[in-house]
């Protein structure tokens, strides 16, 4: 029996024309292990995906979402990705990674190539395709 897709919320973070991306653990058993992806996660039970989004991002980057606003809802049969997007108000070292490999901000042009180096993973590293998605359809 398949298992019903879970419920995310993810956070595009945008500064000066660029965008805040994870870099994903590469841990096998996770979705997209190695992958740049938008922070953001699990909504828990009781939960609304605008709570959740704000908890995420603090969780994971230890940012205080400014006011931010719904960008759309993507669904496939492993998650529905409810999709916010803020102002990313402090510089990357005032960011604290809790969650991921490695953080970065990317360009149009780099999430267009699909993918991005990493001075951590010290490679070029994949956009999931989801995520690269969703940041063209922002985009544009």
């Amino acid at each position: 029996m398949k298992k019903p897709p879970v419920h995310v919320a993810i956070a595009i973070l945008y500064q000066d024309d660029k965008f805040l991306m994870q870099l994903r653990d590469n841990i096998p058993g996770i979705l997209y292990p190695g992958y740049w992806g938008l922070f953001g996660g699990h909504i828990e039970p009781g939960e609304t995906p605008d709570v959740a989004v704000k908890r995420e991002v603090l969780e994971e980057i230890t940012y205080t979402l400014p006011p931010y606003f719904e960008f759309g809802c993507y669904a496939d049969d492993v998650a529905i990705r409810h999709v916010f997007h803020a102002p990313l108000l402090v510089e990357l070292n005032q960011l604290t990674l809790n969650e991921g490999w490695d953080m970065g901000l990317l360009t149009p042009k780099d999430i267009q190539q699909g993918q991005y180096y990493s001075s951590i993973a010290d490679e070029v590293r994949p956009l999931g395709p989801i995520h690269q998605q969703i940041m063209l359809d922002f985009i544009n």
